[in-house]
């Protein structure tokens, strides 16, 4: 599938929780069904071969939607499982080294938390930046903040987009209006919501307020 930054709108980042995996996929359906552009696939307590079969489920899912699948930090599994691109942090493999191995039309993201860090992904062949978190995450309590005029610097040094994440809801997704991001992405705005199709709708509008 081929990148554009409209996709980035309303980036869903799945979290298990404690959910069954029958659910979990049922989750990402009304996830998509709420109007989701791009859905990325975090599993970090899956063997590679439960993550490649789940991965390939929720790929036909996706692409039943018209909607990208990325596959957190994992290359091979998102190879293998067909999926489109692959969304790697800052420590993982680097997008050089999977442009090459994965090709021109592979969509990569990339974790960027500074101007350098965004500047030398762009240079390496990454499509998009992730950029966070910039409000706490219930997710990833441990995550380095950024400020606005850091997500402002960020997005206005690279031609590439970007999207901002990190705790993300309906209340504050306003704030990052007018930064030069292209969407926002969420985790627990979504799955952790009692409706998820709803709670997508009511994002996805905010999304096109804040681009």
């Amino acid at each position: 599938m081929k990148f554009n930054k409209d996709m980035l709108l309303l980036y869903a980042v799945t979290n298990r929780g404690e959910t069954e995996r029958s659910t979990f996929y049922e989750q990402v359906r009304e996830a998509l069904s709420g109007g989701v552009t791009i859905v990325q696939l975090r599993e970090k307590n899956l063997s590679d071969e439960e993550f490649l079969t789940e991965a390939a489920e929720l790929n036909k899912l996706c692409r039943s939607f018209g909607v990208p699948l990325i596959i957190n930090d994992n290359v091979e599994v998102a190879l293998k499982s067909g999926a489109d691109g692959v969304h790697v942090g800052i420590e993982d493999m680097p997008v050089s080294e999977i442009r090459m191995k994965a090709g021109a039309n592979f969509i990569i993201g990339a974790t960027a938390k500074t101007v350098e860090q965004a500047q030398a992904a762009e240079n390496s062949g990454a499509d998009y930046l992730g950029v966070g978190a910039v409000f706490p995450s219930p997710t990833k309590k441990d995550a380095v903040r950024i400020t606005d005029e850091q997500l402002r610097e960020i997005a206005g040094s690279v031609k590439i987009p970007i999207v901002a994440i990190g705790g993300i809801t309906l209340e504050n997704a306003l704030e990052v209006r007018d930064s030069g991001v292209s969407g926002i992405a969420v985790v627990s705005a979504i799955f952790s919501a009692d409706n998820i199709r709803e709670a997508a709708q009511q994002l996805k509008e905010k999304a096109k307020a804040v681009v």
